[in-house]
């Protein structure tokens, strides 16, 4: 299919097919390959279109999107829109969703709101479009494995690390969760609702409503679900199994979802979800963090100076956005 759009933007071609986004990202010769983060795989759509725009002067990839149709059908959740630098800035991206909009609408015609997750500095014309859901901080560090495993073992934190963090600490270790445990915090109780920001599940960019369509989407993945206390939960997260990158040779990436706003419990969880992933690794490791926004310094400075780990970059902020479809 090709296209053109109102803004004055040369005539696209569109491909429109089903992918697996991580090795469509490290596909050598595309030019959205550099400056774009990683996109996992996903397998858990009812919807699931890589819309590719192919610019007539060259046969090469120059923006992507995935969608996903969540909460029992009713949500469109937009991820994984990449434009190519160099044609930013000429309304490709506004093509992009308006077109998989209509696609979707054309389907799946109960859907009535679309939902995305941004990091970029959110203005007026943006808050004329969407309304804000919930926000987190962006903490990204990074460290060689064998570094911070060294580091945690000065700490008295290598081996049994709840054992330590019993030690180490007052509160009692974390729990890891099994699907039971799961399925009866988030989907039988009312107990995590004050614990997820504005009642959202936000999984590795994904946000989802507590409720048991997503929740199987979800338990499919290779996550670990942790709280403090599972009888009262103060701090929940999930954490990803560690995925390699192709930033150089042994690069792994490691993304945690923290919810919750009492910082000793949170920094708990980061170190066990550290420990259990890292120790067994070799090379460097790019570990994102989204937590509560007043926990972003105070954490950073734990990192820095307890962990002796290297902040990447500043403050930013993950912001789960909506808007209804018409």
């Amino acid at each position: 299919m090709s296209f053109s759009s109102s803004e004055g933007i040369p005539r696209y071609s569109l491909a429109n097919g089903i992918c697996n986004l991580s090795s469509l990202w490290v596909c050598p010769g595309s030019p959205i390959q550099l400056d774009m983060p990683r996109i996992p795989p996903r397998s858990i759509l009812i919807l699931h279109p890589i819309l590719r725009l192919l610019p007539p002067q060259y046969d090469s990839l120059i923006a992507l999107e995935s969608v996903c149709v969540i909460d029992n059908g009713e949500t469109m959740l937009v991820e994984g829109l990449r434009v190519a630098p160099q044609e930013r800035g000429k309304g490709v991206a506004g093509v992009l969703l308006r077109f998989c909009c209509e696609l979707v609408k054309s389907k799946y015609p109960e859907v009535k709101v679309t939902r995305l997750t941004r990091d970029d500095q959110l203005g007026p014309k943006d808050f004329q479009k969407y309304r804000l859901i919930t926000k987190q901080g962006i903490l990204l560090v990074r460290f060689r494995a064998e570094d911070l495993k060294l580091r945690l073992s000065e700490l008295g934190l290598a081996g049994d690390i709840q054992s330590s963090l019993s030690i180490s600490s007052s509160n009692p270790p974390p729990v890891r969760l099994d699907h039971t445990a799961i399925h009866r915090l988030y989907l039988t109780t009312d107990l995590m609702q004050g614990v997820l920001p504005n009642a959202t599940i936000i999984q590795d960019w994904q946000p989802f409503k507590p409720m048991p369509s997503n929740m199987a989407i979800l338990l499919k993945k290779d996550i670990d679900w942790m709280v403090d206390d599972v009888a009262n939960p103060t701090v929940a997260s999930l954490c990803t199994f560690p995925f390699r990158v192709p930033i150089g040779d042994d690069w792994y990436y490691l993304n945690i979802d923290m919810f919750g706003k009492d910082l000793d419990l949170a920094r708990q969880q980061f170190l066990y979800h550290l420990q259990r992933h890292t120790t067994t690794l070799k090379g460097h490791v790019m570990c994102q963090m989204f937590l509560d926004p007043p926990l972003w310094k105070p954490m950073a400075e734990f990192c820095n100076n307890t962990l002796s780990v290297e902040l990447v970059k500043e403050y930013t902020e993950q912001c789960v956005v909506e808007s209804d479809v018409v």
